[in-house]
């Protein structure tokens, strides 16, 4: 359980901003919102992948998991920008 919140944390270093690098704009989140919402994108992801393939032992890097990582951590990103009123990926006119 302890390393794979480590390594949920890991991944949200590199998932985090990672999605906030895909999103249009600029999103006004901390450097620690963001790694968190990359980890918790990260467990997300991995969880998904599980439930989805039914394959919970994957050798080597899990590409398809990363990616689902990377997806749920933009939902995460601009539900937290939206929620917290500090989103600037649309425009007002």
């Amino acid at each position: 359980m302890l390393w794979t919140i480590i390594g949920a944390l890991i991944a949200g270093c590199i998932i985090g901003p990672l999605a906030r690098l895909i999103l249009p704009g600029k999103q006004n989140i901390s450097i620690p919102i963001t790694i968190l919402l990359g980890a918790v994108g990260s467990l997300a992801g991995s969880w998904l992948y599980t439930l989805i393939s039914g394959n919970s032992d994957t050798p080597g890097f899990d590409w398809v998991a990363f990616g689902l990582g990377v997806v749920v951590a933009i939902v995460l990103v601009l539900i937290y920008g939206a929620v917290s009123g500090k989103d600037n990926t649309h425009k007002r006119i």
